[in-house]
Parts: structure tokens; C-alpha cells; sequence
């Protein structure tokens, strides 16, 4: 099994910054596409940002110039780094990874693994 635990969400003023982390955990051959959604009450679940292995991004177009995200491939750890929060941002944050198991002899399966989810208010 293939465990995603955030953290890092809070309470923050308009104009701040917070940093998310998600650490993958449990036994799987390879972690392949990482990244970050948000939900905001009464809305659908929307892409704020992903990363694929080599580190190339992409970043949907209301964070762009705020939010970076990074990974840690060593730790298995993707990082979202948000700055000049925005109230429009407040929303559950879950991190998703496409992860490589190992199913047979030469033989792999990918899946998409979600995270809990983290608070994050922007208020002042």
C-alpha cells in the first residue's frame, strides 16, 4: 500500500505565505507524476500545480508567479511553496502521485494516490 500524508495548511493573512509538504510512504517501485489540487467548498477539485520526474512543472494559470512546486525524489516528498496568498485560495489542498508498483515478474501497474488533505484559510 502507498500512504500520502500533507502537511503544512493553516490560517494565514491575505499577502502571506504557507508551504505544503506530502511525504509518500509504503512499497512501490517508482513515483512518476507529483502534484498539488485544491477544492474550495462547493466546487470541483481543480489542478493548481504538478511535476514530473526530471522537475519540469506546470501550474494552473491563477497561481502562476505565487506558488512553486518541488520535489524531493530522494525523500519521495513534493513540496508546494505559496506566496502573496489570496482569500480566492482558501481551500483543501490534497497532493496526488502516480505511482509504479511492481505486480509480477517485469510487470508494473500505476495508480493515482491522494493525500488526506490540508486546510488552508486565507483570512484576515
Amino acid at each position: 500500500q502507498v500512504q500520502l500524508v500533507e502537511s503544512g495548511g493553516g490560517l494565514v493573512q491575505p499577502g502571506g505565505s504557507l508551504r505544503l509538504s506530502c511525504a509518500a510512504s509504503g512499497s512501490f517501485f517508482r513515483i512518476d507524476n507529483m502534484g498539488w489540487f485544491r477544492q474550495a467548498p462547493g466546487k470541483q477539485r481543480d489542478m493548481v500545480a504538478t511535476i514530473i520526474v526530471s522537475g519540469s512543472t506546470n501550474y494552473a494559470d491563477s497561481v502562476k508567479g505565487r506558488f512553486t512546486i518541488s520535489r524531493d525524489n530522494a525523500k519521495n516528498t513534493v513540496y508546494l511553496e505559496m506566496n502573496n496568498l489570496e482569500p480566492e485560495d482558501t481551500a483543501v489542498y490534497y497532493c496526488s502521485a502516480a505511482v509504479m508498483t511492481v505486480i509480477g515478474p517485469s510487470k508494473y501497474r500505476q495508480s493515482t494516490y491522494w493525500g488526506q488533505g490540508t486546510q488552508v484559510i486565507v483570512s484576515s
